[in-house]
């Protein structure tokens, strides 16, 4: 079983709320989750926010929508991403998706899932090597990986970047990486502020109405070809 956990809070960065601020009409939360949807490779998704009562709101808006919550510490997102697999025995692969990236590219997760799969690495990402624009960040961390960096890892920061205790150690954690045609990582798509979130609708509006599962390509072309809309990527 490949599960995909999206991490998600409500008081996160320098945009609080940011979770549930609309795109097209809909929470970018469910946005990002409808998204994923549309990766062959995902078995389940679960949003992973923190127990705080700050997240109460977020957490009941996900499950009324019928999504599955997990719900644990603030500050140890290590160990709210290992519950989540440890709560179903099956899985193998968790996947990591965090909650400022609303143009998550189902093809480049299930691209991701396959390279795991394929090359047997205890983590497999496009983000070790970066290749990719900001924001389509996805990590695929072997179940038997993730269980050992939680129970070994003391590091309170390294608690908080849930990945860093294997991703910083690939003479003990193997690793594949997911690279890109081209190298695009100048770019950054992740909302963090208010004018991340101009752009991120700005793209919303232009292309979910024509094609609700538009890709990475077309948000490229998009960018491009606008250059009202390509300002505010800067």
């Amino acid at each position: 079983m490949i599960l995909a956990v999206l991490q998600a809070r409500m008081g996160a960065g320098r945009l609080p709320g940011k979770a549930m601020a609309t795109l097209r009409g809909e929470p970018m939360i469910i946005r990002q989750l409808e998204r994923l949807r549309g990766a062959r490779r995902l078995t389940k998704i679960i949003v992973a926010t923190s127990a705080d009562a700050s997240d109460d709101a977020l957490a009941g808006f996900v499950v009324s929508r019928g999504y599955a919550v997990h719900r644990g510490a603030g500050a140890d997102i290590l160990d709210r991403i290992a519950r989540c697999a440890e709560a179903i025995s099956s899985v193998s692969h968790v996947v990591r998706i965090k909650g400022d990236a609303p143009f998550v590219d189902p093809g480049i997760v299930d691209e991701a899932v396959d390279l795991a799969l394929s090359s047997g690495a205890d983590y497999t990402s496009n983000r070790a090597v970066r290749t990719y624009p900001a924001g389509l960040e996805v990590e695929v961390i072997a179940a038997n990986a993730l269980r050992v960096a939680a129970a070994e890892t003391r590091d309170p920061l390294a608690r908080v970047s849930p990945t860093a205790a294997i991703r910083n150690a690939p003479d003990r954690f193997s690793q594949a990486h997911l690279k890109a045609r081209r190298d695009w990582s100048g770019l950054d798509w992740r909302v963090k502020t208010a004018a991340d979130l101009a752009f991120a609708r700005s793209i919303y509006d232009a292309l979910h109405p024509v094609d609700p599962d538009f890709c990475m390509n077309d948000v490229l072309d998009l960018v491009e070809s606008h250059q009202d809309i390509a300002r505010f990527a800067a």
